[in-house]
């Protein structure tokens, strides 16, 4: 089989929804479909609903291997799905054995945030940086972290949960554990907290010159300044990309995050420093999901 041949599956495993693609091996979209991820998301039923959505995304039986992006950390090997804080009663649970099953393709599972970085450091905003960071905000926030053109998954493969670190202690209480982490200041779910809106509604105030609005991104931005410059300090990257579903306001935030990261970061550790959008938007996920897949199918043949 020839490279202009091969087709991989990506998919985006999300609390509220799936999101699925088909790509040739230069990321081209071929077919695209997103689904209703089960409630409550009991894992046999999210993989009913992931078999069903591929027998109708691929009914030729092209594709040659699969990628799942997952809302949690993964085992090293990209065969279980350790934990998920969005998909309660999620522990252990073999995924991509399950998926090889019902498929018989070769499949692998990451973070999503992870799946994400690599899908912007293939097509994306990370192609001209070998160190840089992402950080997804969505409806949590996660992040990746690359280091020499490679992705860093730590010992255990749960590195890079940028989301988690601390930001204020006494803050509101997080899923996993922690209190005060960036997450609970900079995901949607805060935002909705925070104001009452969804992220796309402040952004068509801020748009039309509403101060409040307006207000509130400047304090977001300025919280996810705060929580970069921890990482800032410990990575030194040449970027950081911002992606998720907030970043459609960033040009709103933004601006008060650079503000508050040359403020607190000493220059030393930010020379070059770039902060910018991702470019692939709700893609990052699939295309990095399916860049894995790519990888499984080449280290198996």
């Amino acid at each position: 089989m020839t490279n202009n041949n091969i087709q991989v599956i990506g998919i985006d495993l999300g609390g509220t929804a799936i999101k699925l693609g088909r790509f040739t091996v230069d990321g081209e979209i071929l077919q695209s479909m997103t689904v209703a991820t089960p409630q409550p998301p009991a894992p046999e039923m999210v993989l009913n609903v992931i078999v069903r959505a591929l027998q109708e995304l691929d009914p030729n039986n092209q594709a040659v291997a699969i990628g799942v992006g997952m809302p949690g950390p993964t085992d090293p090997s990209g065969r279980i799905a350790l934990v998920s804080i969005n998909l309660p009663g999620w522990r252990d649970v073999p995924l991509a054995q399950w998926i090889e099953e019902k498929t018989k393709l070769p499949t692998v599972l990451a973070n999503d945030a992870n799946c994400a970085g690599l899908g912007e450091a293939t097509f994306g905003a990370g192609r001209r940086f070998k160190n840089f960071i992402m950080l997804t905000l969505g409806t949590g926030v996660g992040g990746a972290v690359f280091i020499d053109g490679k992705l860093f998954i730590g010992h255990h493969g749960a590195a890079g949960e940028l989301g988690l670190i601390s930001l204020h202690s006494d803050g509101p209480e997080c899923n996993s554990g922690n209190q005060g982490s960036l997450e609970q200041f900079t995901s949607i779910r805060a935002i909705r907290r925070r104001t009452g809106k969804e992220p796309f509604e402040l952004g068509k105030l801020a748009a039309a010159g509403d101060k409040q609005a307006l207000n509130f991104w400047q304090e977001y931005g300025r919280d996810l300044g705060i929580g970069l410059t921890s990482l800032i300090y410990v990575l030194t990257p040449q970027a950081v990309l911002i992606g998720g579903g907030v970043s459609a306001s960033a040009k709103f935030f933004l601006p008060a995050a650079k503000a508050e990261i040359e403020k607190r970061v000493f220059i030393t550790s930010r020379v070059g420093l770039e902060i910018l959008p991702a470019e692939l938007g709700n893609a990052a996920g699939m295309l990095g999901a399916a860049k894995l897949a790519l990888t499984k199918f080449r280290g198996d043949n």
